[in-house]
């Protein structure tokens, strides 16, 4: 099957996402992004050292690398090996040291310094995919272009048959498609909560599941 939804399945889908959005809700009321940051490029230079990389992980790191780089600037003039270095225990540092250095370029050279409100510039951004995307356009600026999807997502939606897909990009379009636009940056949300409390990928607590009613891969 297609990334393309035929009517009878988008509907089942849709009342399927609202049932579990509403479950969801019960169980993590005050559900929102882990990862700590002051601003939009704060939270984006924690998105973007959160790949491969727990959010406590990055947590720990961030307060150091922003009292040692207040600024995208500050970034984009530091040598390079001072950012690895910084961000070493995030893992694939060079990596994103690199990535973190040439977004705060990019920004300095294309957007006044400021990390656009704009999905098609964002992903022009060095290091910066759909996912990272939606994080900062969701919570920084209340203006996401669809549902975050991470591993996480992506597993449950695939479980609970909300998408058939394997490809973040594909998964994302059918979430759009079945999850109303109000709830894209909360449902992704949920979803992590739900990952990293329940339905954990390795173990899932199958008999303390919220979401099993509705669970099309059952274990």
């Amino acid at each position: 099957m297609s990334s393309a939804q035929p009517l009878k399945l988008l509907r089942t889908r849709k009342q399927r996402a609202m049932k579990v959005i509403a479950a969801l809700r019960r169980e993590f009321p005050d559900t929102q992004c882990s990862l700590e940051h002051g601003d939009a490029w704060q939270l984006l230079v924690a998105t973007i050292l959160s790949a491969q990389c727990t959010d406590v992980r990055v947590n720990k790191v961030t307060p150091g690398l922003f009292e040692q780089f207040p600024t995208p600037g500050d970034f984009a003039e530091a040598p390079l090996a001072e950012i690895e270095e910084a961000v070493r225990s995030t893992g694939f540092y060079r990596n994103k040291a690199k990535s973190l250095q040439n977004a705060a370029r990019a920004l300095g050279t294309q957007h006044g310094g400021e990390v656009p409100n704009d999905m098609a510039k964002m992903v022009k951004l060095p290091g910066v995919g759909r996912k990272t995307a939606n994080v900062v356009l969701g919570e920084a600026y209340n203006n996401p272009d669809g549902v975050v999807v991470d591993t996480h997502v992506g597993r449950i939606a695939r479980k609970l048959g909300l998408t058939d897909q394997t490809d973040p990009v594909k998964v994302e379009r059918q979430l759009n498609e079945c999850v109303p636009r109000q709830e894209w940056r909360d449902f992704g949300h949920l979803l992590i909560d739900h990952g990293r409390k329940t339905c954990k990928a390795r173990a899932p607590q199958c008999d303390a599941c919220t979401l099993y009613r509705w669970c099309e891969v059952r274990t």
